[in-house]
């Protein structure tokens, strides 16, 4: 881990720790580094599947005939 010197605004970090539930400022920005890459990576995931979708790879699903639930 490294050591960095930021400004951070005080009132922000103080609703982010109580979101997050972190009692720590370092934990509570790292809980929030967290969830923006998880919840980035999330999005992305979805933006692929959409783009699947888009091109039709899922249409076997809507046949009757040859999909099983």
């Amino acid at each position: 881990m490294a050591k960095t010197l930021i400004d951070i605004d005080e009132e922000l970090l103080a609703e982010a720790a109580i979101v997050f539930g972190t009692k720590t400022k370092k934990d509570t920005v790292n809980a929030a580094l967290k969830e923006g890459v998880e919840r980035k990576n999330r999005a992305l995931a979805l933006a692929r599947l959409a783009a699947r979708a888009d091109a039709g790879d899922f249409d076997m699903l809507l046949e009757k005939d040859t999909y099983r639930r």
